[in-house]
């Protein structure tokens, strides 16, 4: 199987569209804002409107967008959650248990679950990060989870267009 490509994605109908779209993000606000700017000239232009698309979304859209993304350590309920959360799949059983604890001082805290990029980091990694983040104030929190979110979708929309389907 190969890759979409920009060009398969263009393609696609309105609706096979907003199913990618909303595979890599789960907010239908953003899917159909990103949509709205195809058919896209280049890779470069999809992944612009997405970020201007995410960095445009109101709180309560970013909550849902959560939605779509389990916590980190507990059993990824999709593929890319899975594939981005490998690093925790060989953790110990203590660190599984301190990120489980964390996760939930970090919910308590700001009202919504830890977000970070996980691609490449190890179990440990994204358990310091938790624990550095526990220390920010709410508004600077909601402005780096906004950050790990947009990353998170830039590798998902990379993915979508560069790697064969799963």
């Amino acid at each position: 199987m190969k890759a979409l490509g920009l060009k398969g994605f263009n393609a696609l109908t309105e609706r096979q569209r907003m199913h990618q779209l909303f595979e890599v993000c789960s907010s239908t606000i953003w899917a159909r804002r990103v949509l709205a700017g195809a058919p896209f000239r280049d890779a470069e232009a999809l992944y612009d409107r997405a970020d201007r698309a995410l960095a445009e979304l109101p709180d309560t859209e970013i909550d849902a967008a959560l939605d779509g993304h389990p916590r980190i350590g507990a059993r990824p309920d999709n593929p890319s959650s899975a594939r981005e959360q490998a690093g925790v799949s060989t953790a110990t059983d203590s660190i599984r248990a301190e990120l489980a604890t964390r996760n939930a001082e970090y919910e308590d805290r700001f009202g919504y679950v830890y977000l970070v990029c996980a691609s490449g980091k190890s179990a440990q990694e994204l358990l310091a990060i938790l624990t550095e983040r526990l220390e920010n104030d709410p508004e600077t929190e909601r402005r780096v989870m906004r950050n790990e979110l947009a990353k998170i979708n830039r590798l998902r929309l990379e993915r979508l267009l560069t790697e064969p389907a799963e």
